[in-house]
């Protein structure tokens, strides 16, 4: 992540690595089945965090070569361990900030960026940054969520404000939870060319077990659920409501109930001349 990022909301505890890498493992076809690097190709890949990304695009395409950063420590820590553990030998991981990268231009002939421009207060700013870094023609692929078109079953106004609390907690961050929608006008805004961009559906009901253990339970309710103690403590809402939103979240986990979150996936590339 970037320094201008005044504070990551999700926090960095075990938890929230393992809600990570619930995501990553969930969502792995979803959102990387169409992604694949040729060989030989150099690729960027920026806030890698504890590298729940990075797996899955390093073994998708094992003849590229990745660099995968995060500014903090102790994320690129345990990305490379976990990575060492995968037996990858195709990433190298490195500490640093988006908007200092210790890359000339056009170093890259790909970037990745996933789930980073929604904490950054400089988005565009960020994207041209990265556009500098690739070769002529070079792509830029940029995945971001969207809380605004959640849509669940049964309905609970305790679970729309609870997640609301995590909107607002973002925002005063300096970020957007619901800057999917905007990637277009974002990437068109620092300069790419190409722009394309399509919405990645997740819909989970008792039909898909496995989405709703992975993303319903595991991904979106715990990250909610992660923000709770800031939440209260910044009067956003009371502790009673908030718990009883997570519990009305509980609930579109049950037989008879439903739970839909749209991602947005961009492509660009950089111009030619």
């Amino acid at each position: 992540m970037s320094t201008s990022i005044t504070g990551y909301v999700h926090g960095h505890s075990e938890n929230e690595h393992q809600r990570l890498n619930d995501q990553a493992d969930t969502l792995a076809g979803l959102l990387h089945g169409d992604t694949t690097f040729p060989a030989g190709s150099r690729v960027l890949e920026v806030g890698c965090g504890v590298g729940a990304q990075t797996l899955t695009l390093a073994t998708r395409s094992p003849d590229a070569r990745f660099t995968s950063i995060d500014i903090d420590a102790g994320s690129v820590h345990e990305a490379r361990r976990r990575a060492d553990a995968a037996g990858l030998r195709n990433v190298e991981f490195r500490q640093a900030d988006l908007f200092a990268l210790p890359f000339a231009p056009a170093s890259f002939d790909h970037a990745f960026v996933c789930f980073v421009l929604e904490h950054l207060s400089r988005p565009v700013d960020a994207l041209a940054a990265l556009r500098t870094l690739l070769r002529p023609g070079g792509t830029m692929t940029v995945i971001e969520g969207d809380h605004g078109p959640t849509v669940f079953h049964p309905d609970s106004a305790a679970a729309r404000e609870a997640i609301a609390c995590q909107v607002a907690l973002q925002r005063r961050a300096g970020g957007d939870a619901c800057i999917g929608r905007a990637l277009y006008p974002l990437l068109c805004a620092a300069g790419y060319g190409a722009v394309q961009v399509h919405p990645r559906v997740v819909y989970a009901d008792a039909s898909r077990p496995a989405l709703v253990e992975g993303f319903t339970r595991r991904t979106f309710t715990a990250m909610i659920a992660g923000v709770r103690e800031p939440a209260v403590a910044a009067g956003l809402i009371d502790a009673a409501r908030f718990d009883e939103g997570l519990a009305a979240l509980d609930r579109t986990t049950q037989p008879d109930g439903s739970f839909l979150y749209v991602f947005f996936k961009g492509t660009a590339s950089a111009p030619v001349s």
